[in-house]
């Protein structure tokens, strides 16, 4: 008899549960005679990795950081690596790591009987205090069912009672509009979590033994914190707290110092590669650009950099400890960073007789840029990318941008003399106020790019130019918040109009339109969504950020059993007054900031960045500004 499947029902799953009662040792010793050998990739299910940590005898609280995708993504997943150590670094606190396991993985559990457990101990997580998740993505949130569903746990927090089963959190980006999944969580941490989270365990600790709804009362005043049970909200998203002195507005927590953030000392160096398989120090956080699509530049402010002599310490600490031969310096916009030339030198001169190379993710459309990636190539054929967004002028003075054609054209030029020949460039479509002569745009700047390439007379064998074109998704917290997306048949025609028009040396890729569409109304939307993502779950629907995994038809039946069309829900505006359903989380930018860049894109006009000119955006509520200073 199988415990888990698709139209198994909760309250059944827990039953069986307790009749087997599983132990980590059943479950290991399973793992590696019966399940093991038939799956692919078995490292992803064994733990026990360079950095995993044993869990401590002394043990008053079991967390469990799971991510909602496969071992190799979240592994590559910075924030992970630093909650895991830090909670691991509290006393009597033992955190370990879960992740979505494959479809072969999750049918030998379901064959076997074996619930999802931690890497570190194979507990199974519903023994765990803490359940917490990692939404990075709006469409990683059926992947949180599948996991709560693989490891017997109810979906719903009202379906969880008192502390029989371990209190499920969500933090991440996607928390900043935490409604449309707000009924999956018992809590929601909204801002930086090594801030709350220590604070949360240690008044676990103090309510051990009491009810759950108690423990919920002693943390819901804790600034970042959201208790969604403890509000009703109406059609119009006005609310009203069910809890006395519960807040009405959640303010995002964040570290203002850079230098004061945790850091771990060593690193989780996996078995198998990863997405991003190398060291990752992250030098900044927040971005001074200002794009007027980009959620993180917003929801990550203000810039804080960090000290040059504190990153040297922590680029020897994780180079030593880890081995790996090549470190990433990471942050939303890395040549930004005021030290990143002192940063290089430092690592080359260093590290030379290592071979270390150097990774830099995100690159300015600038001089500087390239010949901060010129300096560390060392003779090998490193690829570049940049993102200019839009092809006319006119859009990237919407989107504030700020770059012009001859920025892009000029380093283009610049690039292919000094040998790079491999570029990849990102846009994007259907942005507000976008027209067929925008979208052509994109063609025309590339038939550019190709003949000043020609015009050098280089090898044409040796050019691979390639760009992908992302579908235009309005998010919560940024200026393009009020604005409606195109819908599919609109991004699919502006799609045909650009692969006809552009010149057939360009490698093009773009976005599948549908899976953008319902993104959107998933940024979008609000406490209607709860049960439209329970039953896509039932039907099939996870993974589905994976390409192929997709299930579009049933999504659709999934919310037109509740009445919904997502298609609608991505094409809904919002005026400047209007109420939407996340204007209760205050991420530091004021409303008013962002209606004032909305009305200033309407009117083709830029702000400058903020290294250049403070824009008030609000993130300083005494009136101060922004200290830059490393």
């Amino acid at each position: 008899m199988r415990i888990f499947s698709f139209k198994t029902k909760f309250s059944d799953i827990i039953k069986l549960m307790n009749r087997i009662n599983i132990t980590p040792t059943q479950i290991k010793d399973t793992l590696y005679t019966q399940i093991l050998p038939e799956v692919f990739k078995p490292a992803r299910y064994t733990g026990g990795e360079i950095g995993s940590k044993i869990p401590k005898e002394d043990t008053e609280v079991r967390f469990a950081f799971t991510f909602p995708d496969t071992y190799e993504v979240g592994m590559s997943h910075m924030g992970l690596k630093i909650m895991y150590c830090l909670l691991n670094e509290m006393q009597g606190v033992t955190c370990e790591r879960a992740f979505a396991p494959w479809e072969d993985m999750a049918k030998l559990m379901r064959q076997y009987n074996i619930p999802l457990y931690g890497l570190e101990s194979f507990t199974p997580l519903i023994n765990f205090d803490f359940v917490g998740f990692s939404i990075q993505y709006e469409m990683c949130i059926t992947n949180v069912l599948y996991m709560l569903d693989l490891a017997g746990i109810p979906f719903r927090s009202s379906e969880r009672n008192d502390f029989d089963y371990p209190l499920i959190i969500a933090g991440g980006p996607c928390t900043v509009n935490p409604e449309p999944f707000c009924d999956i969580f018992d809590i929601i941490i909204i801002g930086e979590g090594e801030v709350v989270t220590p604070k949360l365990i240690e008044i676990y600790k103090e309510y051990k033994g009491r009810t759950k709804e108690e423990y919920l009362k002693a943390i819901m005043n804790i600034e970042g914190v959201y208790i969604p049970s403890f509000y009703s909200v109406d059609e119009n998203n006005s609310r009203t707290a069910l809890v006395e002195g519960a807040p009405l507005e959640i303010k995002r927590t964040y570290i203002p110092d850079m230098n004061e953030v945790y850091y771990p000392e060593d690193t989780l160096v996996p078995f198998i590669e990863t997405v991003h398989d190398r060291v990752m120090i992250e030098i900044m956080r927040g971005c001074p650009r200002g794009c007027r699509f980009c959620q993180a530049g917003f929801i990550y402010r203000p810039v804080r950099q960090k000290r040059l002599d504190l990153l040297k310490k922590q680029i020897d600490d994780q180079l030593t400890s880890s081995g790996y031969e090549e470190i990433s310096l990471s942050s939303l916009s890395t040549t930004d960073y005021m030290a990143c030339t002192d940063a290089i030198s430092y690592i080359m001169e260093e590290y030379d007789n290592d071979k270390v190379s150097i990774s830099l993710p995100s690159l300015r459309i600038d001089s500087f840029s390239l010949g901060l990636v010129d300096s560390i190539q060392k003779g090998r054929t490193i690829p570049l990318t940049f993102a200019p967004e839009a092809g006319s002028q006119r859009m990237r003075d919407i989107i504030n941008k700020n770059v012009t054609e001859e920025d892009i054209l000029s380093t283009m030029r610049q690039a292919f003399e000094n040998g790079f020949t491999k570029i990849k460039l990102y846009f994007m479509m259907g942005l507000p106020y976008e027209t067929d002569e925008d979208v052509l745009a994109i063609a025309e700047l590339m038939q550019k790019i190709v003949d000043i390439y020609f015009e050098l007379k280089l090898r044409p064998k040796d050019l691979s130019l390639s760009i992908s074109v992302a579908c235009f998704v309005p998010k919560p917290h940024t200026p393009f918040e009020f604005f409606a997306q195109d819908s599919k048949e609109e991004f699919d025609r502006k799609q045909r109009l650009l692969i006809e028009n552009v010149n057939r040396k360009v490698r093009l890729t773009y976005h599948d339109s549908s899976l953008s569409v319902l993104e959107a109304a998933f940024a979008k939307g609000g406490r209607n969504l709860n049960d439209v993502i329970i039953t896509a779950y039932e039907k099939g629907c996870y993974f589905d950020s994976w390409g192929d995994y997709y299930k579009e038809d049933m999504w659709k039946e999934a919310f037109s059993a509740h009445g919904l069309d997502f298609a609608v829900l991505a094409k809904r505006e919002y005026d400047y007054e209007e109420v939407t359903p996340w204007d209760f989380v205050d991420i530091g930018v004021s409303k008013k900031f962002l209606v004032r860049e909305a009305k200033k894109a309407e009117q083709q006009k830029t702000t400058k960045n903020c290294y250049e000119a403070c824009s008030d955006c609000g993130i300083n509520k005494d009136g101060g500004k922004c200290n830059f200073e490393i």
